[in-house]
């Protein structure tokens, strides 16, 4: 299974950003999908999840709630999260990860089993 995240970038304070993850290698459209970052000196964090083709209910960490969209295109085995009003506190490396097999969406990245490399996002105040 390969993750590759883009859409990344330098971006002012109340700005926005739409990442992309495709996935490859894996049926995409029956597994839970995540958004987690990890700011510098931080521990790697929740962001967003969605459920599975049949699911499609997302979870949210409590400070982009009503800012971030996670959504899915299973045709194209792609998992976007469009992030707006950002804040300087979203600066992290974001990465996507692939979760359990006909999953509701889950906050734990134990359970996350595969990862992307990762995009910057840097937002500036």
């Amino acid at each position: 299974v390969q993750l590759v995240e883009s859409g990344g970038g330098l971006v002012q304070a109340g700005g926005s950003l739409r990442l992309s993850c495709v996935s490859s290698g894996r049926t995409f459209s029956s597994y839970c999908m995540g958004w987690f970052r990890q700011a510098p000196g931080k521990e790697r964090e929740f962001v967003a999840a969605i459920g599975w083709q049949r699911d499609r209910s997302t979870a949210y960490t409590d400070s982009v709630k009503g800012r971030f969209a996670i959504s899915r295109d299973d045709a194209k085995d792609t998992v976007y999260l469009q992030m707006n009003s950002l804040k300087p506190e979203d600066t992290a490396v974001y990465y996507c990860a692939v979760g359990q097999l006909f999953s509701p969406p889950t906050v734990r990245a134990r359970e996350y089993e595969y990862w992307g490399q990762g995009t910057q996002v840097t937002v500036s105040s």
